[in-house]
């Protein structure tokens, strides 16, 4: 792994030389950008480039060159502007989906080149399992990352009615910090555990065995992402130990007392290096200042049911008690969620932010499908169809803002699930209600010049990852091509497609323009960055300037490009745009996947 230091020289390196080009050509007329996927396109996916100016240029045709012999390759006049409001006055869509010849090559329009990429079958080849890289480096416990162990004496149990367990030690030792803080939640870890899950069954053949169970280099003889799947499990069985036991999460914002490693966290609960541990009580929460609107169990009590079934099912075969196990909890955690229909938040202290979900029937959805796959009992297939019935689209499809985490997880894989069950009317039904839930989506990307549908709050690059799982399920279950174009654009967004024109995932691709000033513990202190991190993406700027502590270190490098509907800084102090988060990296792990198996099924000639 480069050090920051390092990729600081290559990129200011590849600054100047494109800074070069560009004075060269403001001699002869405006500065423009051309922006492109830097991790590469397969030959037969769709290949869009974007260019943008503050001034007027025309563009009316461009062309492809070969990097290597500088000869034009192919030329096109398919040129599309965009009209709609944008702080450029000039933006153009360069399509050049019918080449696919592969190479390497740069984009040319005028005097104006993009960065080089590649054309390639495998340009998504290890893609998921670099992500993986980054949930070791969240390990909580044991850290193959410090090579140490952090958090040991987690923790003491509150908000428990029953003097017998409120305030008493539980072992809840493991799991991973949620972001650059060591709060740790169950509801993103067990997303992060099903969208593994979702990412290792549909395509198990890219995942490699680099690395052993306690994440350090050597094989195991068990894929990697399935060592991270029974990490985080292992976590959330001392999470649900007891039928009346079920926690949610472990510290709170006190936890954030700056910049420092795990392995040296000295935040005080007032039990030493104890952390407290919230019980699930189904009612309004909060420790200091600040009170959560919880109203009840089912959405996380859903979430624990449909992992651990899931899990159930994938371990049946080679550890049969750990499979039991999980049945039995899975049906214990599904029943908690019908007897306390609602929805469960974080819990605040000093500072009024949580994750504020408000919806529940997603996730009892999905529990009770993945209960009737595994047991094929028809209550729980009559369950999930009603749930299922009761949110069509998830709420921020369409939507123009919400709040922070509000209609989580981000996408209804329940409708997925039962799109795919043997009867047709459900298959007609719940894929239906993929395709709607696009259509939304798609409705936003056209007023946007990067055909980008997500509203831009806190975390958007979640919702990226999200609509892009949905776009890969619904072109799976139907064959429909109908939003292509929306695929390719979000998955294009995060690889530097953008205004920015930087990938945001750290470390990917490797010699490319990429987070390196992330809002992070071991980039602040030890200048290294977190390789296979996605950060939050970029806000409304009425977000950034909202919230609380957030400041520039530095000259905004992307001054000059931001384009005003939205904000990012590659700056430690703005944990709005710039901070990894866990749950983030860990929902991209089904897409990377899915277009790695892609590339694999064609060999490069």
């Amino acid at each position: 792994m480069k050090t920051l230091s390092t990729r600081l020289i290559l990129r200011s390196t590849f600054t100047l030389a494109f800074m070069s080009i560009l004075l060269a050509g403001c001699q002869e007329g405006p500065q423009a950008w051309i922006r492109i996927n830097q991790l590469g396109y397969m030959p037969n996916s769709m290949k869009v480039a974007v260019c943008f100016a503050p001034d007027e240029v025309q563009i009316n045709a461009f062309a492809l060159v070969d990097a290597a012999s500088g000869k034009n390759v192919f030329s096109s006049e398919n040129v599309q502007p965009f009209e709609g409001t944008t702080r450029f006055n000039s933006m153009y869509y360069l399509d050049f989906s019918e080449f696919n010849l592969t190479g390497t090559y740069y984009v040319q329009a005028r005097m104006f080149r993009s960065p080089l990429f590649s054309i390639r079958h495998d340009v998504y080849s290890g893609t998921a399992d670099f992500l993986l890289n980054y949930m070791r480096q969240q390990r909580c416990g044991y850290n193959p990352f410090y090579r140490d162990s952090c958090h040991t004496q987690d923790g003491f149990i509150i908000f428990h009615p029953d003097p017998l367990y409120d305030s008493t030690h539980i072992d809840v030792t493991g799991g991973w910090h949620d972001a650059t803080d060591y709060l740790q939640y169950a509801k993103t870890s067990i997303n992060a555990i099903f969208q593994m899950m979702l990412a290792y069954t549909q395509n198990p053949e890219v995942f490699g065995d680099a690395y052993d169970g306690s994440g350090h280099p050597g094989s195991n003889k068990i894929p990697d992402i399935m060592d991270e799947i029974k990490w985080g499990l292992a976590w959330m069985l001392k999470m649900f130990p007891k039928d009346d036991l079920m926690f949610k999460q472990i510290a709170d914002d006190r936890d954030h007392a700056g910049f420092r490693l795990p392995i040296h966290d000295s935040v005080d609960y007032g039990r030493g290096f104890e952390r407290p541990v919230y019980f699930v009580t189904g009612q309004p929460q909060g420790y200091g200042d600040h009170m959560n609107r919880t109203t009840g169990k089912a959405s996380l009590a859903g979430k624990y049911a449909s992992s651990f079934i899931a899990a159930s099912r994938i371990f049946s075969d080679t550890d049969p008690e750990l499979s039991n196990l999980l049945e039995q909890k899975a049906v214990k955690a599904y029943d908690i969620g019908k007897q306390f229909p609602g929805y469960c938040q974080t819990d605040p202290c000093r500072a009024p932010y949580f994750y504020e979900e408000e919806n529940w029937v997603d996730d009892m959805e999905l529990a009770a499908v993945q209960l009737y796959l595994a047991t094929g009992q028809n209550e729980y297939l009559e369950d999930a169809r009603r749930f299922g019935a009761v949110e069509p689209t998830t709420p921020w499809m369409g939507a123009d803002t919400a709040r922070h985490y509000q209609w989580y997880p981000f996408l209804n894989l329940g409708h997925y699930y039962l799109a795919v069950t043997e009867k047709d009317s459900d298959h007609q039904k719940f894929t239906g209600y993929l395709k709607q839930g696009l259509m939304a989506i798609e409705d936003r990307a056209k007023n946007n010049p990067f055909y980008i549908g997500v509203p831009f709050i806190w975390c958007s690059n979640n919702l990226v990852a999200a609509a892009l799982t949905q776009c890969a399920l619904y072109r799976e279950l139907t064959g429909d091509s109908t939003f292509l174009r929306l695929e390719a654009a979000h998955r294009d967004w995060l690889f530097g497609c953008n205004p920015w024109g930087t990938s945001m995932i750290v470390g990917l691709p490797e010699n490319g323009d990429f987070p390196e000033d992330t809002h992070s513990s071991p980039g602040y202190i030890l200048k290294k960055i977190t390789p296979g991190g996605l950060v939050d993406g970029p806000v409304y700027p009425s977000i950034f300037n909202s919230l609380k502590g957030l400041y520039l270190s530095q000259t905004d490098e992307y001054e000059m490009v931001q384009p005003g509907f939205a904000v990012y800084h590659d700056d430690y102090a703005d944990y709005s745009t710039n901070e990894p988060t866990m749950d983030g990296t860990a929902s991209l792990t089904y897409y990377l996947s899915k277009l790695d198996k892609e590339g694999r099924e064609i060999p490069n000639k």
